[in-house]
Parts: structure tokens; C-alpha cells; sequence
């Protein structure tokens, strides 16, 4: 009698189970995936804005608006998942200026060669129509002609690129759409694997009570 009892409570505990059809949870699983991609993908499209605009705020030179608009980047990517700016963002304007700034200084009227950085500016600038890092780079190449002896310049000044990259932190998970719709998902995929596990589990001890009896 007690065998018939748990007979029927397993059988019972299958039926309960299989009200709901596994793949029913698999394309509940695969909608949710897709709106959850989506919002991973909006996050990303929101950086890639952010940064853009911190790229055309260092091209334009106002320090305060680079401020700012590095300021919404970080505040960004620090507070949502899939943001992560792989190796940051470069102010390359930024740096070309005070680059530019620094051999000017240190290569103007108290040189021993008189004012090199105006010499090199007469061989480069024919070359190009205007400022860009390739006149950078020819006006670099031109001071680097004139020996160290002859010009005595304070290398501890000189503007390091590095300095200019800036990256941030993108979190793992996030509590926005695209973090909660990720959890959902995940739970969507552990009930399925719970799901197939105890039905298994059930039909095995099911079987085995039919070889014994």
C-alpha cells in the first residue's frame, strides 16, 4: 500500500511538472536573450556616444567642455555593463597641442640655433594645408636634426601620450534594463536545468520502483 502511495506521489510530481513544456521555457528563454541583448546593446551605442562627444570636445580645445563631457563618459560607463572602452580614450588633440606648446617653448629664441621651432615650421608647414599629426610629426622629425649639444631643452616637461588615455571601469552586472534582463534570463535558464534534472530524477526512481515490484 505505502509502495502504491509514492508510486502515485511520483507520478503525481511528474504531471505538476510537465504542465508547463520545456519548450515553452526555451522560447520564453530565447525572447528574453533577444531583449536582453538589446539593452546590452543600447548600453554600448550610449558609450560609444558619450565617448564621441569627449573626441569632438578635445578637438575643439575648451578644457572645461573636455572636463564635462569625460566627466558623463565616466559617470557612464562606471554605472552600466557592456561599456567598457577597451583601451580608453585617447585625447590625441589634446596632446598635440601641448606637444606643440612645449617645442615651442623649449625649442624658441633661447636656443643657441636661434628660434629651431620657426625653422622647422618653414619646412613643414608648406607641406601641409593644415594642423594635423602628420605636420606634427614633420615639425618632431625637423627638431630632432639639430644635435643634443646644441640644444638644451628640460625632457621632464615634454608631454608623455599616455597621460592622455583615459579608461574606466565598466561593472560586471548592473541594475538597469540590460542587468535585470540578463538576471532574467538566468533564472529562465535555471529553472530548465532544475526542471530537467528533478524529471529525470522522478522517471529514474519511478522505473526502478517498477523493477522491484
Amino acid at each position: 500500500m505505502r509502495d502504491r502511495n509514492d508510486k502515485r506521489r511520483v507520478r503525481r510530481s511528474i504531471k505538476q511538472l510537465q504542465r508547463i513544456k520545456t519548450w515553452q521555457l526555451v522560447i520564453l528563454l530565447i525572447l528574453a536573450g533577444f531583449v536582453s541583448a538589446t539593452f546590452l546593446r543600447l548600453n554600448n551605442i550610449g558609450m560609444i556616444e558619450r565617448r564621441n562627444a569627449v573626441i569632438t570636445a578635445d578637438e575643439s580645445g575648451d578644457m572645461q567642455v573636455i572636463t564635462q563631457r569625460l566627466y558623463d563618459l565616466q559617470r557612464y560607463v562606471s554605472s552600466h555593463m557592456n561599456t567598457d572602452l577597451g583601451r580608453g580614450v585617447y585625447l590625441e588633440a589634446s596632446y598635440s597641442r601641448d606637444l606643440q606648446n612645449w617645442q615651442s617653448a623649449q625649442y624658441g629664441d633661447g636656443n643657441p640655433n636661434g628660434n629651431i621651432y620657426r625653422l622647422a615650421q618653414e619646412v613643414c608647414a608648406p607641406r601641409f594645408s593644415s594642423y594635423s599629426a602628420a605636420y606634427l610629426q614633420c615639425t618632431t622629425s625637423e627638431l630632432a636634426k639639430y644635435p643634443p649639444s646644441q640644444v638644451t631643452v628640460n625632457e621632464g616637461s615634454k608631454p608623455r601620450s599616455d597621460t592622455y588615455i583615459h579608461a574606466f571601469s565598466s561593472p560586471v552586472w548592473s541594475p538597469d534594463f540590460a542587468g535585470w534582463s540578463l538576471t532574467i534570463c538566468a533564472v529562465i535558464a535555471l529553472i530548465i536545468i532544475i526542471r530537467l534534472i528533478t524529471l529525470g530524477v522522478l522517471s529514474l526512481m519511478l522505473r526502478r520502483h517498477y523493477q522491484h515490484a
